[in-house]
């Protein structure tokens, strides 16, 4: 990974688990100098204490405020767009205020890259803004489309705009690993939202190496996506109760499964590829590249790419894979 080397580097969202991975990796590469950018003082407190690195500054900001974005944006080669409002409910609830973090924030990073004309630009999506049915969905694939739509307006710039789309990462901030794993140690209930629902899952690791893939590989507006195994959320929780009930002296027949209904906003499965895309890929062993401004078409992908058809993951499965 030549291509980081001596390198000046953004990375927005970067406290986040994704974007604090994305960070320590980087630092492994040899680059000049990984702007840290984000909203959360104490996170970059916190970080930038344990990595103790002077390659590192360390940015309060947000991308809703242009000014600061462009100052955080100035004499930079590479921008990982991480930073984002990501819980669907909560999005829900405070529609407009995912819009100006996924949408406007978006543009403001996009206008400060074209106008510093820096090498590269990735936008980290999500698997739900794929025929979204929720704000958080919609908003990120506006974020998807608005930073594609850049290489066809920035004139004589030569930035490459592009995005990488993945599903859920296991044990991140916020995910339902912690959140089971936290209702097992109070003896339950573990609350299930629908027995059939899946989801796609990663390894955060495979997630930065996906986007740092990406950051080498983008030319013209591709979206790259990852190939994920997908999991039945019942046996995502059972397997776990199985796994963490007797390290809290519990015996997994006492914790109860409780089944609480789809939240606001939720999809019962999840897809990473839109029919229309299927028309337009690059297939490699651990991706599919999307690229949206190629004429020539690549052979369409026989079925639908979701949660639902992909196989699920066995016990033995997860308990390789966390």
């Amino acid at each position: 990974m030549k291509f980081y080397e001596n390198k000046k580097i953004l990375v927005t969202g970067g406290t986040g688990s994704i974007g604090s991975t994305l960070v320590k990796s980087l630092l492994k590469l040899n680059p000049d100098t990984v702007r840290i950018f984000d909203i959360n003082e104490t996170a970059l407190f916190d970080l930038e204490h344990e990595l103790n690195d002077n390659r590192i500054r360390c940015l309060i900001g947000d991308v809703r405020d242009k000014e600061r974005v462009y100052r955080a944006v100035e004499d930079i080669d590479i921008v990982f767009h991480a930073a984002a409002l990501k819980h669907v409910p909560l999005c829900e609830y405070n529609p407009f205020e995912a819009v100006k973090t996924n949408v406007l924030g978006t543009q403001n990073l996009i206008d400060a890259a074209i106008d510093e004309n820096i090498e590269k630009f990735i936008t980290i999506s999500t698997d739900k803004a794929v025929n979204p049915v929720n704000v958080m969905g919609a908003t990120k694939l506006l974020s998807e489309r608005l930073t594609l739509s850049a290489n066809l307006y920035k004139g004589s710039r030569t930035t490459v705009f592009s995005a990488v789309r993945f599903g859920n990462v296991l044990n991140s901030r916020g995910s339902i690993i912690p959140l089971i794993k936290g209702q097992i140690r109070k003896g339950g209930p573990v609350t299930l939202t629908d027995s059939e629902m899946t989801r796609f899952v990663m390894k955060i690791d495979q997630a930065v190496h996906l986007v740092l893939k990406a950051g080498l590989l983008a030319q013209d507006g591709e979206i790259f996506v990852l190939k994920m195994p997908s999991v039945k959320i019942i046996d995502l929780i059972e397997f776990l109760i199985e796994k963490y009930a007797p390290e809290h002296n519990y015996q997994k027949e006492d914790i109860e499964i409780k089944n609480i209904g789809k939240r606001a906003g939720e999809k019962l499965y999840e897809e990473l590829l839109m029919d229309e895309e299927c028309s337009k890929l690059e297939e490699t062993d651990e991706m599919y590249i999307i690229k949206p401004f190629k004429s020539e078409k690549s052979e369409n992908v026989k079925k639908v790419y979701n949660s639902e058809n992909v196989g699920y993951l066995r016990k033995e499965d997860l308990e390789k894979l966390l």
